[in-house]
């Protein structure tokens, strides 16, 4: 339950009309019946009688609204509270897939803050599921979810039905990245059976949310790699990478200057035809700000020199 659906609830209540309700609150019939839908699926009750007449409160749905005012009152005297501390803060807040172009883009984007007036930027790396349910519960404004073209349909169909906003940032293949000095690296193409002998570094976070692991790892790349190290911190990936040459790892294309820094190579496997998607998403109520916008043309500059015009041998 969110404070948004609360006062959605509200809304409904006082207008007793789904459409007068959503004209008050600037948001789509559709997207408003959802909300009030899953609201009462959450609670296990209806909170409303729905009539030609419009829509009247049932008995659990008035005490649920005497109690929702109490608690959205007590929330408005707690930013009253904090008001005069944050009217001149701006704030800035992404979800992101562990990622080196989006990461890239973020160092590019924070250069141009300015140094008047208070600002508070949250740059969270998460996997695609933490990433929606933070923009849903409001704790963040934009995210980017990696999902495999497989699923497509799957995320298209859940962003609607939770009525986010989605854009297309890329669709790439995964490479192969790992020591320069690793006998991999010196082999003239690369196949799914060469990996066998290797050490996988993953993300240790699930790919898809709500489908189960089973059913996703088998739509993701070979199983040949028998050996795993599940890690959720990118410095310690290119660390293992660089320092043991028995390891791999699958990634989006990585840019030169990453790569010599770490004294990592990429490679092309010539068994993976499998393609990947990166998604801008952001509530359809929600109006891009300033920065924002000006992160986002970070990310499409960052995603055209390192993705666009990377060569892999």
């Amino acid at each position: 339950m969110n404070l948004l659906n609360m006062k959605y609830a509200i809304a409904i209540a006082e207008t007793k009309s789904l459409n007068k309700a959503a004209e008050k609150l600037y948001i789509g019939q559709p997207a408003l019946s959802r909300s009030i839908k899953e609201l009462e699926a959450n609670l296990g009750t209806s909170l409303f009688e729905r009539s030609v007449k419009g829509m009247t409160l049932t008995p659990d749905g008035e005490k649920f609204i005497r109690y929702a005012k109490v608690i959205l009152n007590k929330v408005d005297e707690i930013e009253e509270m904090f008001k005069t501390e944050t009217d001149n803060k701006i704030r800035f807040s992404i979800c992101v897939p562990r990622v080196s172009y989006i990461c890239d883009a973020f160092v590019n984007f924070t250069r141009h803050l300015k140094n008047d007036g208070s600002i508070e930027i949250f740059y969270q790396e998460t996997n695609a599921m933490r990433a929606v349910k933070n923009i849903l519960n409001d704790d963040y404004k934009l995210g980017v979810v990696r999902f495999a073209e497989s699923y497509a349909k799957y995320y298209d169909d859940m962003f609607r039905e939770k009525s986010l906003e989605s854009r297309i940032i890329t669709r790439f293949k995964y490479v192969l990245i790992m020591s320069r000095h690793s006998p991999l690296a010196k082999l003239e193409q690369i196949t799914f059976d060469d990996l066998g002998d290797y050490i996988e570094i993953a993300h240790a976070d699930p790919y898809v949310p709500s489908l189960p692991v089973s059913e996703v790892k088998k739509e993701e790349l070979s199983d040949n790699c028998q050996r795993h190290i599940f890690v959720f911190e990118r410095g310690s990936q290119f660390q293992l990478l660089s320092e043991n040459v028995d390891t791999f790892m699958w990634v989006s294309p990585v840019q030169k200057s990453l790569l010599e820094k770490f004294d990592l190579v990429q490679r092309y496997c010539v068994d993976n035809n499998r393609e990947y998607n990166d998604v801008l998403i952001y509530r359809d109520d929600y109006r891009l700000s300033q920065l924002d916008n000006m992160f986002i043309e970070e990310l499409v500059y960052s995603k055209r020199v390192n993705l666009d015009n990377c060569i892999i041998k």
